[in-house]
């Protein structure tokens, strides 16, 4: 297929997709809709104030055409879109930027991370977000949408997608803390039981860690060259916040760089500590061998049934050869003791 053709590639993926405007000018109400049909948003395209178009799911490319075709959206733009495996990156399409952004949440038991993809599209006045299914991730920015006293409502259609993408990078530490605790919680357990599974636990935090570094790395440069300035469409007053959340994402780049150290650190634990236990064992082992060779050497001496052995008629001969045993062990024992073996 040529270049810009439409196929989506991702999680498979049922149902509509839904479609919902949000539009507003300078000091008036939120105006917030769900649409039938996209046909409606040649309406909002040219309209005056700041449209956000927030679309939750990519798998109807058909749908993601015709958007892009009232919208005037690059054909790549839009393979990118429906490609759901992009890496983090940002391009300027004409008089379209174009951002991908991965989204990182905790998934309902805690104990593994999502990701889905997010691509932001700046427009002259307007902000189109396509997002692989409908989450509640932007719900704080659709409440400060909703308050006319907000700085979000006094700046344009630029200064909104920084606070979508601020948002996501703020959940990234949301996601961090989790993973930190699961990091503490592995440590104390390798210290209590470095068994075979903590191996394997650990393992699948250095793969996950592995694949956090992949989505955040590239997001970087993405936001530095956002922040650069060179695109017009970008006031000069939302540089700055640009800055911002690119410095938050150097953070959580260092806060991941620092549970992969740790990572590493928790596998020398776990070797040091199996390693311990079969010191331990051994060192038991080898007190029972020692233990056992002078009552070997005693009992294999008077076990050769030699006609003229001494002793070998005596009455007491048995007994005294017990006592001799017991406190041969009692000594070695006492030994042990003192030079800290035991």
């Amino acid at each position: 297929m040529g270049p810009g053709s439409l196929v989506y590639i991702g999680d498979e993926i049922s149902g509509i997709v839904d479609v919902e405007v949000y539009h507003c000018t300078d000091g008036s109400e939120l105006e917030r809709r769900g649409l039938r049909e996209v046909e409606e948003l040649t309406a909002y395209r040219d309209a005056p104030g700041m449209t956000w178009v927030d679309v939750n799911g990519v798998h109807d490319v058909a749908l993601i055409g015709r958007i892009g075709d009232i919208f005037g959206l690059h054909p790549l733009l839009l393979e990118d879109v429906v490609n759901a495996h992009q890496r983090p990156k940002f391009e300027q399409h004409g008089e379209h930027l174009f951002l991908v952004v991965k989204m990182l949440l905790n998934s309902v038991s805690g104990d593994e991370i999502e990701e889905e993809q997010v691509s932001i599209v700046l427009g002259p006045g307007y902000v189109i977000t396509f997002q692989e299914r409908a989450r509640d991730t932007f719900d704080p920015v659709r409440r400060r949408l909703a308050d006319p006293a907000t700085r979000l409502r006094q700046h344009g259609a630029d200064f909104l997608s920084y606070a979508l993408v601020d948002t996501i990078v703020d959940n990234y530490f949301a996601v961090l803390e989790k993973l930190g605790d699961r990091i503490e919680d592995l440590e104390d357990a390798i210290v209590a039981d470095p068994n075979p599974d903590r191996l394997e636990e650990i393992f699948d935090m250095k793969r996950a860690l592995v694949e956090l570094r992949r989505v955040v790395w590239p997001l970087r440069d993405a936001l530095a060259g956002m922040g650069r300035g060179d695109a017009p469409i970008i006031q000069h007053g939302t540089l700055p916040y640009l800055r911002d959340v690119h410095d938050h994402t150097l953070r959580v780049i260092d806060t991941i760089e620092t549970y992969r150290d740790t990572a590493a650190t928790m596998v020398e634990m776990y070797m040091s500590g199996v390693s311990n236990r079969m010191n331990e064992v051994m060192k038991v082992l080898t007190v029972i061998a020692t233990i056992f060779i002078p009552l070997t050497f005693i009992v294999g001496l008077y076990g050769m049934n030699f006609a003229n052995m001494p002793e070998l008629h005596w009455r007491w001969g048995y007994p005294v050869v017990l006592v001799t045993m017991g406190l041969t062990t009692a000594a070695l024992l006492l030994f042990f003791r003192r030079r800290g073996w035991l």
